[in-house]
């Protein structure tokens, strides 16, 4: 079972907020794809939540973009930023990322984010299967909040 951004917000609009504060807090994060072999490929990637979806931009002919044609599968985590302090905890994406090919959602997307080049680049939606949050709360406990498509919230924490 998948959900896009919107229907993830709808459900758990608190965490979706936390998690769209934690990606906007640095331009460049890391995505996982798998490679023609299987094997994981981790490369840096920037995000966009817009209309209801999270939305990857890629160079044309990237490898992460071929990756992701011919397996939509990937994972997807906030930069952690400097230092150890992760203020907002780490956030952590998993899904499928389907390439757009509609020019009007193409032309409207490069409306909004400019790329360099708004003629050649890969545009992918997102469906999400997993959305995770790993948190210390109160000074004391480590706290994980696990999402998932038709399931409740589920948190655990840990002393």
């Amino acid at each position: 079972m998948t959900s896009n951004w919107a229907a993830f917000s709808a459900a758990e609009p608190e965490l979706a907020r936390t998690v769209e504060d934690r990606f906007g807090q640095f331009t460049h994060h890391v995505l996982a794809t798998l490679r023609k072999d299987g094997s994981p490929r981790t490369t840096g990637l920037e995000v966009r939540f817009l209309n209801g979806e999270l939305w990857f931009g890629m160079m044309p002919d990237s490898l992460k973009a071929l990756d992701l044609r011919r397996d939509g599968r990937f994972a997807l985590q906030a930069n952690p930023g400097a230092g150890t302090g992760m203020a907002g905890g780490d956030v952590r994406i998993a899904g499928r990322a389907v390439e757009v090919r509609d020019q009007e959602t193409i032309a409207s997307y490069a409306d909004e984010v400019r790329p360099p080049d708004p003629t050649a680049f890969h545009l992918f939606r997102t469906e999400l299967t997993e959305v995770v949050r790993t948190y210390i709360e109160e000074k004391k406990y480590l706290a994980v909040q696990l999402w998932r498509p038709g399931r409740p919230l589920k948190k655990t924490r840990w002393m």
